[in-house]
């Protein structure tokens, strides 16, 4: 799902400015990998209680879509 070219370089910018060496037995293509699956794995924890609390916000019987209606307006004034 992410772009490992656009963490690698990330990681790369972050660790200099950040003045971290990565130690010798750790591949810098394992650590992005790493990063990235570690990082996949929170969004999609994210993603789902975001679901969870658009789809069930301010309605005790359900999905409120008028509430939802109100976020595309709001969203849509872009």
């Amino acid at each position: 799902m992410l772009d490992r070219q656009v963490v690698k370089e990330f990681l790369e910018e972050e660790l200099k400015d950040g003045e971290i060496k990565i130690p010798k037995g750790i591949k810098k293509s394992e650590l992005v990998e790493t990063f990235c699956l570690y990082t996949e794995d929170d969004f999609y924890e994210w993603l789902k209680d975001n679901y969870k609390s658009f789809f069930q916000s301010s309605s005790r019987n359900g999905t409120d879509w008028d509430w939802i209606r109100g976020r595309i307006k709001h969203y849509s004034k872009d």
